[in-house]
């Protein structure tokens, strides 16, 4: 097995590839194991053409439970912005935004700031480049359901996806100049990390969050 990075943006990464063996007992030591030829680092059509033969089982056993009615559509640029940072070298640090905005750890937290509707805990940024980006929802796994190259058009594309058998995923790239399309259900409500979506409580107590106690020290 031969593996390597994949960076189709402009930006320097250690390009280093990694390599294994495995030997199935089967197979006699007088076998010599020969490196694949492996594509181009930035050679994104064939990642895609990887990626979008990727399925999931869809059996009894391991049902590909697909959400067909979509209550709300979320949509999303991802990109790298500069940011300022005195110790930085130059001064400034690369980092990742969503619609050109980037966290700002805030002094109390983000579930609290929801719940009593507090303002201020993003900010924006400047937006230096697109690049393929891991995409991972914290406490969900999701399912993908196309992937392309180019302007996200929401009149044809979505005849195009996947809703019988797509892989069901934890992560998930996002190609540079391209969009991927996921479907999930929220329904574990709370919090997440440096980027976070805030699910609202559902209709049963199992969907909810309590309140915050009263006595909930400050950060």
């Amino acid at each position: 097995m031969a593996a390597r990075p994949f960076m189709d943006a402009q930006l320097s990464i250690d390009n280093k590839t990694a390599t294994a063996i495995v030997q199935y007992k089967s197979i006699p030591n007088t076998i010599i194991a020969i490196v694949s030829q492996l594509p181009a680092p930035n050679d994104t059509a064939f990642a895609l053409s990887y990626n979008s033969k990727l399925r999931s089982p869809n059996t009894p056993q391991f049902l590909a439970n697909v959400p067909l009615k979509v209550d709300r559509h979320l949509f999303y640029t991802i990109g790298l912005v500069m940011n300022p940072c005195p110790s930085c070298l130059n001064g400034t640090q690369l980092i990742a935004s969503l619609n050109n905005i980037t966290i700002v750890m805030p002094q109390i937290g983000l579930l609290q700031a929801h719940y009593f509707n507090i303002k201020g805990v993003l900010r924006d940024a400047n937006l230096l480049t697109v690049e393929s980006r891991p995409f991972h929802l914290y406490g969900y796994n999701f399912f993908v359901v196309g992937i392309g190259i180019g302007n996200f058009d929401p009149k044809k594309d979505p005849a195009k996806f996947n809703l019988v058998d797509p892989p069901e995923r934890n992560a998930v790239g996002v190609p540079t100049g391209g969009w991927t399309a996921i479907r999930f259900r929220a329904d574990n409500p709370g919090w997440g990390l440096k980027t976070a979506f805030v699910v609202e409580n559902g209709k049963g107590p199992d969907q909810s969050v309590l309140p915050p106690p009263k006595d909930l020290p400050s950060c």
